[in-house]
């Protein structure tokens, strides 16, 4: 399997939940606002014998007059609409902003047309009553009675290759996915995972839904895919997105 990151770039959030551009050479994390977290927000492209999966699709900014996550795509030799399956961790802005696109006349329409979109049912239900800031819901609505969308529930596998476990850890109905062929095991923990340094610390974050449950998961995970050899896929690592236990 070929993994390609999509970098949107390096930000600072803070409790507004406004993500705030950072230049790592200008830019000093101590004068942001107080509580500001650094990361870097970047979806997946993984190429299978099967299919080309996007895995989140990332704050949904626009860059050269398109969607940046098209941008992205196409320096990489890929055409949006080749993308055949969209897998979503969960629909918070930063995850989910690229899920759609405004059109011309002002309508919000699927980035990824003839893709199949794999959303968790209870999150889209739970985005809709949660809403501003976390969740951009007139970006989202376009998934609902959409053929294109495939609701899952609960823990399940998809073409007997791709398995998605919902944790609710982070979010009530977040969920991870692991994705197996020939040997090799990808792990997209998402926002239960972000970065690489909190596998490896005991670390209980004040903004997750169940902060303790996260850090759990992250210790059986890493333990796991260390006796494993899994490839991790870190989406918000700023200096390593993709890690492979040797």
């Amino acid at each position: 399997m070929k993994i390609i990151p999509l970098s949107e770039g390096s930000f600072t959030v803070d409790k507004t939940k406004i993500f705030v551009p950072f230049d790592q050479a200008k830019d000093t994390l101590h004068k942001r606002t107080t509580g500001s977290l650094l990361v870097e927000v970047q979806p997946f492209l993984v190429i299978t014998s099967y299919d080309i999966l996007l895995i989140d699709t990332g704050l949904g900014f626009r860059k050269n007059g398109i969607l940046q996550l098209h941008y992205n795509l196409q320096l990489n030799g890929i055409l949006p609409q080749s993308i055949t399956k969209v897998l979503m961790s969960h629909l918070h802005k930063d995850h989910a902003g690229g899920i759609s696109f405004r059109d011309n006349i002002g309508n919000y329409q699927l980035s990824f047309p003839h893709a199949t979109y794999y959303v968790q049912e209870k999150e889209y239900q739970y985005a809709k009553e949660i809403g501003y800031p976390s969740y951009m819901t007139d970006e989202l609505a376009v998934l609902e009675n959409n053929s294109n969308v495939v609701w899952l529930h609960d823990n399940g596998i998809i073409d007997n290759y791709i398995h998605y476990q919902i944790t609710g850890a982070h979010s009530p109905f977040h969920q991870v996915f692991w994705i197996e062929e020939k040997g090799q095991k990808i792990f997209f923990g998402a926002d239960d995972a972000p970065q690489l340094q909190q596998m490896k610390n005991r670390f209980i974050a004040k903004y997750d839904y169940d902060g303790k449950k996260c850090m759990e998961l992250r210790q059986q995970w890493w333990q796991q895919g260390k006796q494993e050899n899994w490839t991790f896929l870190f989406y918000h690592d700023i200096q390593t997105p993709i890690y492979i236990e040797q």
